[in-house]
Order: structure tokens, then C-alpha cells, then sequence
């Protein structure tokens, strides 16, 4: 008997990437996965035409008579109807009011019961929680760290967007303290001289001085954020994604001494499924006896790394 499959869909302010997911073994089947650009500002039309072209590319691959979209999509957005209430954002102000559901389901030819969205900040975590680093746990916080803050929670198997980017934090928002353009500013500061990124600073530590400065003050931003996070949600797992999350060894033993510090031991990972991530917390909305049949486990654990 073959293995339920459905497609996984990420969609972003300037691309589109959709993969086959085998609900059973939690993976991206091979060589599915199709991604596009997509000009977020233009018309309506232009914008689905180009959505539904990549997902009839990727179900090319599948030989499932039903086919099933699971799909992450950024806010604001009513996740159940499947109406986009994206404005003053400068993307997708075209798709405005329009119920993107019926559009795929008349474009696609797909029943409407089998399209099913889930917030793209919420997508990654359910990824971790269905098949990646958070597997088998009942409460995990989820962070993307990169050019922005994406953050989410998860309850019992399901994700939800936390929304904390615009939390206030220190002499400002979180965001300006736990992205990349911190990194840059910071090191800045410091030195006076510039770096691209995170990545170029990663390659400074082995012999500048204020690099490792730079990451040990992150670390411990990223604890004092984090500590009554985890608090209020019970978290006993959280999970790091984002293109900062491959700094982690630079950053990770402060963070793990300040969470000590204040007596917090919920386990600290990196992502397991990195991109594919959202594609696989997508797809999963459409295994319709998940969460129920996991055996969920809602138990503290020592800090680790991976």
C-alpha cells in the first residue's frame, strides 16, 4: 500500500517553494522540490498563476489520486477560511480579501477540504514537531533567526505564530537585538569596521577578539529574551532556525550559561530540517491523525546542544 503523500508549500515575500512529503516516513521525497520567484507586487492573476504553476510542478512527481496542500503563508492572514488580509506590508497587496483557498482549489482542480494553511513562523516549528529536532515533545518554542525574528509556540503537536519579533526588550524591540543587522551594528560599534553579515563574522572569531565579544553578547541577549518566554509557555524544548542558528557554537555557551544561570534547563537545538523545515509543517496539516497517534511527552529535560 503506498504511503500517504502531500505537497508541502512555502510561500515567501519573493519566491515560492513547494515538495512532496511522505506523511508516513515525515521526509521530503526525493527530488520533488520546485521553487520559483514570485513578484509579490503584481497583480492578482500574475501572482496565483505563477503559485499554481510551481505546485503542478511539484506534483508531477506524485501518483496519489488525491492530492492534498498544506501551505505556509505569512501574516496577516484567517488560516482557516484561507482569506489573505495582507496590507501596508508592500507584497501581496493584490491578493487583499481574496479567499486564496477557492482560487487554488478552481485553479488546481483540488477540493477545498484538502488545502490547508498554517502561519510561515508556525510552518518551521510543526516541521521540527513532525519530523525534525522537536519530535515527540508537547511544548517547544521555536525561533527563526536571520534578517528578521520569526517566532512560534507549540501546544500539544500543534504550532502557533508567538509574535514576538515586537516585543519590548531591552532599549528597544527584540528584533533589534536578535537579528542581523544587530550583529553588524554591534561589531560596528566596537571596532569601527564593517562585516556583511554573521557568516563573515562566524569566520573572525579564531582571531579577533571582539567577534567572540560580539557572539557572548548576543548569547546572553538571546537568554534574557528567552527566559520568560520559555517561562509563560512551560516550554521544554526550544528550537533555533534561521541562517544565525548556523553561528550556534559561537554563540551557544553563553546562552547556556545565562539560562543556567537562572536556573531555566530546557534543551536548547538547532533545526534538524533547516529549509525544508516549513514544508514538512506545512504538509503536515493535511495528516489528519496528527497530533492524536504520536506519543507526545511533556517532560523538562537537561540542556543540550546538537
Amino acid at each position: 500500500m503506498e504511503n500517504p503523500v502531500a505537497l508541502g508549500v512555502d510561500i515567501g515575500g519573493s519566491h515560492i517553494t513547494a515538495a512532496l512529503v511522505d506523511l508516513t516516513t515525515r521526509t521530503i521525497i526525493q527530488d520533488s522540490i520546485k521553487r520559483n520567484a514570485v513578484d509579490s507586487k503584481a497583480g492578482k492573476e500574475t501572482i496565483l498563476t505563477a503559485w499554481c504553476e510551481v505546485i503542478n510542478n511539484a506534483f508531477s512527481a506524485s501518483t496519489n489520486q488525491t492530492k492534498r496542500i498544506g501551505v505556509a503563508m505569512p501574516g496577516p492572514f484567517d488560516y482557516e477560511k484561507g482569506i489573505s488580509l495582507i496590507k501596508d506590508q508592500d507584497k501581496f497587496k493584490a491578493l487583499y480579501g481574496v479567499n486564496i483557498k477557492e482560487e487554488l482549489s478552481c485553479c488546481l482542480q483540488i477540493e477545498t477540504e484538502n488545502i490547508h494553511f498554517i502561519n510561515d513562523a508556525a510552518g518551521f516549528l510543526q516541521g521540527e514537531v513532525f519530523g525534525g529536532a522537536a519530535r515527540g515533545n508537547a511544548n517547544v518554542l521555536g525561533l527563526t533567526l536571520g534578517t528578521g525574528l520569526g517566532s512560534s509556540y507549540c501546544e500539544v503537536g500543534i504550532a502557533k505564530d508567538a509574535d514576538l519579533w515586537n516585543a519590548p526588550f531591552l532599549n528597544g524591540i527584540a528584533e533589534d537585538y536578535l537579528s542581523t543587522r544587530w550583529f553588524v551594528n554591534r561589531y560596528y560599534q566596537l571596532t569601527g569596521k564593517s562585516v556583511a553579515g554573521v557568516k563573515e563574522l562566524t569566520a573572525l572569531t579564531p582571531t579577533d577578539h571582539f567577534a567572540v565579544r560580539v557572539f557572548m553578547e548576543f548569547g546572553s541577549n538571546l537568554a534574557k529574551f528567552l527566559i520568560p518566554v520559555i517561562k509563560k509557555y512551560n516550554s521544554d524544548v526550544v528550537i533555533i532556525g534561521g541562517n544565525i542558528s548556523r553561528a550556534f557554537t559561537a554563540f551557544s555557551p553563553e546562552l547556556i550559561a545565562t539560562l543556567k544561570g537562572h536556573d531555566i534547563h530546557t534543551a536548547i537545538k538547532v533545526t534538524k530540517l533547516k529549509e525544508n523545515a516549513a514544508l514538512i509543517g506545512a504538509a503536515s496539516c493535511c495528516d489528519l491523525n496528527f497530533p492524536e497517534n504520536d506519543s507526545i511527552k511533556n517532560t523538562a529535560v537537561d540542556i543540550k546542544t546538537n
